[in-house]
């Protein structure tokens, strides 16, 4: 498991006045390879809103200019990273709300209230809760939280890439498209993939 601290260390005074509202969401439950990564925001009061969504709705090049809208704010953020066999040994569910714990954490202060896209609460988290179906594309800061954790994750897809080239992880992130399948019929897993995740769970049966 890897934890990343990534929040904006010096607010401009007064940048987070008001309720302190934390939007939580994750990019990488359904892939055959690669970390789980959830992201954590909480907007300041004057951040335009204006552009953000759920990051599936944006293109990456839209996605890419939101980031950096927020990264260059004053609005705080954290980054929640569980690698592979963490997964593999927990479960999918378990590790993204570890990567979701972890990445409120990195904020550096406690919300007053979390909202989490999706039907779940976090559990073990000692805030104040809501989840919301949709969330990413009604709540800014869930909206804000779901590009972060798409392009984080995106990025270190993309250095994996560099490590194990004939996967094709650059394309398509570690999804089961028909490429990556037909790599992994070719080549076998690499050591990135998840074991507990069919068809690569095949590749570990014992006879």
């Amino acid at each position: 498991m890897r934890f990343l601290s990534a929040h904006n260390s010096n607010p401009r005074p007064g940048a987070l006045s008001g309720p302190l509202i934390c939007g939580v969401d994750e990019a990488g439950r359904g892939p055959l390879a690669g970390p789980v990564v959830a992201a954590a925001v909480i907007l300041c009061p004057d951040f335009d809103t204006a552009g953000l969504d759920d990051s599936k709705r944006l293109t990456p090049a839209k996605r890419e200019i939101q980031r950096e809208r927020i990264i260059n704010s004053k609005c705080l953020w954290g980054i929640g990273i569980v690698e592979h066999d963490i997964i593999d040994h927990i479960n999918i569910l378990q590790a993204t709300f570890l990567a979701m714990r972890q990445a409120i954490a990195a904020l550096g202060l406690s919300p007053e209230i979390v909202l989490v896209d999706g039907r779940m609460t976090i559990p073990e988290l000692p805030h104040k809760q809501r989840a919301i179906i949709g969330g990413d594309a009604s709540e800014p800061c869930i909206a804000a939280a779901s590009i972060l954790a798409k392009t984080h994750r995106d990025d270190l897809m993309r250095k994996f890439a560099e490590q194990y080239p004939e996967y094709g992880f650059e394309k398509h992130k570690g999804y089961g498209t028909e490429e990556h399948l037909a790599n992994i019929l070719r080549l076998g897993p690499c050591p990135i993939h998840r074991k507990s995740f069919h068809p690569v769970s095949t590749y570990f049966i014992n006879p």
